[in-house]
């Protein structure tokens, strides 16, 4: 399914949110309209796409990579409290 709009402009406010004032919570619900919790829920689905990937090859790498290291970080937490 080829991304849609709303998709593009998530991965390019991603991309370059560096470059907004202030909060990116704040970015996020002026810019794209959404709650930064829906933004985020939609992000974590479209870097999974191959679409994403074909868009932006770097940015879908970075954030997999942040993603799973993240995932790693929480495990390795939770093996220690055991």
């Amino acid at each position: 399914m080829p991304l849609t709009d709303r998709d593009r402009a998530i991965l390019d406010f991603e991309a370059e949110w560096r470059r907004h004032v202030g909060a990116k919570e704040e970015a996020i619900r002026e810019d794209l309209g959404i709650s930064p919790a829906r933004y985020y829920q939609l992000l974590g689905r479209l870097i999974d796409t191959a679409e994403a990937q074909a868009y932006d090859p770097m940015l879908v790498k970075r954030l997999r990579r942040m993603r799973d290291e993240r995932h790693q970080a929480r495990d390795a937490r939770a093996r220690a409290v055991r």
